[in-house]
């Protein structure tokens, strides 16, 4: 019996992903909803962390997803923050698929492509349906002007968003500089604006989004979501829990948003329960929960490896089916008992 293996290269997951980036949103919905209907297995991700490098970490997250995609795998992804200043990217990652049947591996990945767009996938899914299905605001607020940033931002102009403003600010001002300069595109917008201060950004933009490295909260005035924007809480962390009492919550998984302090958890143990949890994003669009612009609609995703998964599998299949895989042959070689 011969059990195929196959590596796909960052170049060939790039350009995958660039050429068809709704797809790619697609493939995200369509894991919501399976993990929705139990279609899923996704365990607590899992920690390595170093005694002398408390701000590194790789992270394993094992997950299966049924239904159409019906695929076994694990994402191993280091976080390493300090790799910023050096020039390139935090996170590094690979992604290993295995067969339902077999459990035999079939596929290895560059994953931190796969990351980054099933993360933006989930985002821009989360603002549309937040929006009330429309791809248009006035204001666009980005706080954090890194990759994962700049996957979103190019996903929402991808879809067709129509954006006004666009808003930016990052701890290290060239940073949003660079970002203005390099990823936003000025044809698209009246106007592009590096703010220096980060109230000014919150307070202003209708859809916010929150892509830093942020350990602890710190936006925790009120009064800067008066206005009632749509929150992308992606990093997780940058929300005091008061600010997500007074607001319309949808998570992508509620028992796994609840850990390692995330502004979900703090709230929760703030409150002592779930009950400002309005729901997931896969109820919302089936129609099981609501929200409305009365109060913050915050998002918070603790990002599930059902949706690398999904995102994996799909790339996999077009790198065969283009021949843009690379097969290693004799990988497995003891096939005899």
């Amino acid at each position: 019996m011969n059990f195929p293996f196959h590596v796909i290269t960052g170049k060939t997951v790039h350009s995958i992903i660039q050429g068809a980036p709704q797809e790619c949103v697609d493939r995200v919905r369509d894991a919501y909803l399976t993990h929705e209907q139990k279609q899923s297995v996704n365990p607590d991700s899992y920690f390595l962390r170093f005694p002398e490098r408390p701000r590194d970490r790789i992270i394993a997250l094992p997950a299966y997803l049924g239904g159409d995609t019906n695929v076994s795998g694990i994402k191993w992804i280091a976080s390493y923050p300090d790799n910023v200043a050096k020039g390139f990217p935090r996170a590094s990652a690979a992604l290993l698929l295995n067969d339902y049947e077999t459990g035999y591996p079939f596929a290895c990945l560059e994953s931190s492509i796969i990351s980054a767009a099933r993360t933006a996938g989930s985002a821009v899914l989360a603002a549309e349906w937040l929006n009330g299905r429309r791809r248009q605001v006035r204001r666009l607020g980005i706080v954090g002007n890194g990759l994962i940033a700049r996957y979103i931002y190019n996903f929402l102009m991808e879809l067709g968003w129509e954006v006004d403003e666009v808003l930016l600010h990052d701890l290290v001002p060239a940073e949003a500089e660079r970002f203005a300069r390099e990823s936003v595109r000025p044809a698209r917008h009246g106007a592009i604006r590096c703010e220096k201060e980060l109230e000014t950004v919150v307070r202003s933009s209708d859809l916010l989004v929150l892509a830093t490295v942020a350990g602890t909260p710190y936006i925790r005035d009120a009064s800067l979501l008066a206005h009632n924007p749509i929150v992308l809480n992606i990093s997780l962390r940058d929300l005091a829990p008061e600010l997500l009492l007074g607001s319309h919550n949808i998570v992508d998984d509620v028992e796994h948003v609840m850990k390692a302090n995330t502004s979900p958890h703090l709230a929760e143990q703030l409150s002592g329960g779930r009950a400002f949890v309005t729901g997931t994003l896969a109820q919302l669009m089936l129609g099981r929960c609501q929200v409305d612009r009365t109060r913050p609609i915050i998002f918070s995703p603790f990002g599930l490896g059902v949706l690398d998964l999904a995102v994996g599998k799909w790339v996999y299949d077009v790198a065969v089916a283009r021949e843009e895989h690379v097969a290693v042959n004799d990988f497995f070689w003891e096939l005899t008992r």
